[in-house]
Parts: C-alpha cells; sequence; structure tokens
C-alpha cells in the first residue's frame, strides 16, 4: 500500500535569537571601544603633595630673589653708564668747538696770505726802502710763521683728542647697550618666576590653602623657637661678661691701694680694664648709628616688598637695607652680593643690632638685625616689611656695615 504524503502545513521557524546576537555584537563593540579609548588616554597626574607645592613656590620666590638681584646690579651699572657716556658725549662737543676754534684761526692765517701772496725774499730786500725795514719786516713774517704752525699743531692735537673720545663713547654706548640688555632679561626672569609661583597657589582649593597657612605657621613657631634660644643664649654670655668685668674692675681697684705682693696680678687687671674701654667706645659709636637704622626700619613695617624697589614707598631686601643704613651715614652698595663685602664679618652668637644677615648659598636676602634673635627685612613679593627670625631661612653669614 502506497505511503500517503502528509498534508500538514510545516510550521514557520521564528529566529528569536537574531536581536540578542545584534546587542551582544554591539555590546561588544562599546566595551572594546571603551577599553581602547582607556588605554590610549594619558593617565591623570596625581596631583603634588601640599608639602611640594610648598617647596615649589619658596623655591620660585627665592629664583626670582636672585633675579632681582641680578635687575638691581643691571640697573645700578645702567644708571653709572648712562652717566659717563652723557660725560664723554659732552667732552666730544666741547673739542669738536675747539677744532672748528683752531681751523678759524688757520683758515684766517692762509686768507691773509693769500691776500698780501708770496714775493721772494731777494727782490724783497731790493724793494725795501732801507735794508734795516727789510730785516724788521722779516723778523716779524718769522713769527707770524711760527703762529701758523702753532695753528696747525693746535688743529692736530685737538682732532686727535677728540677722535680719542669719541672712540670711548662708542666703547661706552656698546657697554651701555649690553647692560640694558642684561636688565630686560633680569626683569623678564623676574616676571616669569612670579607668575609661576601665583599660578602654583591659584589653582590650590581652600582646603589646601589652609593646609598651606598651617605649614607656614609651623614653620614660623620653630623660627621663633631658634631665636629665642639664641637670645637666651646671648643675654646669658652677656651676663657673664658684665660680671667679669666687675670682678676685673673690683681687683683692679684692690690691686692699685694693695702692697708689693700684687705686683704679679696687675697686667690681668689691666688687660681687662683696657679691652673693655676700647670696646665700649667703639660699641657705643657702632650702637649710635644702629639706633638710626633701626628707628628708620621699623617706620617701614607695613610697607609692600616690590622688587627692584628702594624706597620711599615700598622695598625689596637690600633696597630696604641700603635706605635704612643711608638714615646712620653709611652708603652701601645696591646688591646682596656687594653689601656682604662691606664692613666685618660676624658670626651669628655675636651679632649686634644694626648686623645685616644674609641668607641662602646664593645670597640673595638679607635683613637688618634688631636683637634677640630677630630681624626687620622685606621678604618676598605679597609680603610686607615686617619682623621675623633670623632662622625662618637658612643663614649665610653676617656682617657689620660700621
Amino acid at each position: 500500500m502506497p505511503v500517503l504524503a502528509s498534508h500538514r502545513k510545516p510550521r514557520t521557524k521564528v529566529r528569536t535569537t537574531t536581536p540578542a546576537v545584534g546587542l551582544t555584537t554591539a555590546a561588544l563593540a562599546s566595551v572594546t571601544l571603551l577599553s581602547t579609548q582607556s588605554a590610549t588616554a594619558a593617565p591623570a597626574e596625581p596631583k603634588p603633595a601640599i608639602e611640594e607645592v610648598q617647596k615649589k613656590v619658596d623655591a620660585l620666590y627665592r629664583q626670582a630673589g636672585t633675579a632681582t638681584q641680578e635687575y638691581n646690579r643691571a640697573k645700578a651699572a645702567s644708571a653709572s653708564q648712562q652717566t659717563k657716556v652723557d660725560t664723554l658725549l659732552s667732552d666730544v662737543a666741547k673739542r669738536a668747538e675747539k677744532i672748528n676754534e683752531a681751523r678759524r684761526a688757520l683758515g684766517s692765517y692762509a686768507a691773509a696770505q693769500y691776500r698780501n701772496g708770496g714775493i721772494a725774499p731777494a727782490a724783497t730786500f731790493f724793494l725795501a726802502d732801507n735794508p734795516q725795514g727789510y730785516f724788521d719786516q722779516s723778523r716779524l713774517m718769522d713769527r707770524a710763521t711760527e703762529r701758523q704752525q702753532k695753528a696747525v699743531d693746535e688743529v692736530r692735537t685737538q682732532q686727535a683728542s677728540a677722535a680719542k673720545k669719541r672712540a670711548e663713547a662708542v666703547k661706552s654706548l656698546e657697554t651701555l647697550t649690553e647692560t640694558q640688555a642684561t636688565l630686560a632679561s633680569s626683569k623678564k626672569d623676574v616676571q616669569t618666576k612670579l607668575t609661576e609661583a601665583r599660578g602654583l597657589l591659584s589653582r590650590l582649593t581652600a582646603e589646601e590653602k589652609a593646609r598651606l597657612a598651617e605649614l607656614e605657621r609651623k614653620k614660623e613657631a620653630e623660627a621663633k623657637e631658634k631665636a629665642a634660644k639664641l637670645a637666651a643664649r646671648q643675654a646669658a654670655e652677656a651676663k657673664e661678661k658684665a660680671e667679669a668685668e666687675e670682678k676685673a674692675r673690683e681687683e683692679a681697684a684692690k690691686e692699685s691701694g694693695g702692697g708689693s705682693d700684687t705686683g704679679s696680678g696687675s697686667g690681668t687687671g689691666t688687660d681687662p680694664g683696657s679691652g673693655t674701654g676700647t670696646g665700649t667706645g667703639t660699641d657705643s659709636g657702632y650702637a649710635a648709628k644702629a639706633e638710626k637704622v633701626l628707628a628708620f626700619a621699623r617706620a617701614q613695617i607695613g610697607k609692600p616688598y616690590v622688587w627692584g624697589a628702594s624706597g620711599p614707598s615700598s622695598y625689596d631686601c637690600s633696597g630696604l637695607t641700603q635706605a635704612a643704613w643711608r638714615e646712620a651715614g653709611v652708603t652701601l652698595p645696591r646688591t646682596t652680593w656687594d653689601q656682604v663685602e662691606v664692613g666685618t664679618r660676624v658670626a651669628t652668637s655675636d651679632l649686634l643690632p644694626g648686623d645685616l644677615v644674609f641668607f641662602y648659598d646664593d645670597i640673595s636676602h638679607v635683613g637688618i638685625y634688631k636683637g634677640d634673635g630677630i630681624m626687620i627685612h622685606a621678604p618676598k613679593p605679597g609680603a610686607n616689611v615686617r619682623e621675623e627670625s633670623i632662622y625662618y631661612m637658612p643663614i649665610y653669614g653676617s656682617v657689620r656695615p660700621a
């Protein structure tokens, strides 16, 4: 019996997995794209710690301070060179006038000779009314010739002198140009450092600024503690010195009224007495000057630090020290590098009010010692003239200017 064909309608197959496959593919593509972007993107730089920011800002201010001293030196040199150039140019102008005068004199001789003409000596002799008249005229002509020669020599001398002064003026102008270029370069360097420092500070959050202020307070407290220790040590040494001097005076008084057995002690009593007398005289003279210096410096407290400024409304560090010591009749050079070479070097333990204290290995900062480990100085951009511990910065050395 033949097999009958089935009359059932075949069921339509529904493809339900296609959308799922599409979604999965898209998702994988997205993940792959994100992974690729993450792999190629530059990793974000970690934000520096506030301590690092503080070090960086301090370093920039210090570099700006060094550039300020370069600026001050170039500015002082430029002013001096400008004065020299002006003097030389004035001298050249005066010598040019002298050359013109000598030329006019020489021209008058030449014109006179042209008008009178030239006659042979023999003809002049025969044409003369008498021989004596000829000889008189001849002597006059010789003197005239001498004057002409002097006029020629004067022109040559003035020309040589003027040429020498012109060469000096040209060389001075070249030096002035170089100095002014250094001045401009130093100014740009200062501005660059300060802009970078301000940029770092401006990017700090309020919390970071508070943390930075706390670090500054801690640094100031440590510096004040060191200053207090110095003050105590100096006070103890001064007391010990005063007691020793008093004892020496008492012994000297006893010896002066004693017998022959006090002869061996006479030298001991005399030496301290002599040294004290000399030292007191010197110290009192210096103390009088120092008081004028400190009175001026105290009057500037609260005025702003401005790089390159030397008063009266603002100062940089060496501008303040220069202006203060000027009040005591002592002229200091403009830069810290030159001021440190003035006067006598003194140890930190031997500091007296009025002494100059210098800081950093490159000697880029200076302050005026007030006493008790404290100085008056113009600190840095953004700060005002103030009192501060000398231990706030690393000390390079100190000098007594007078």
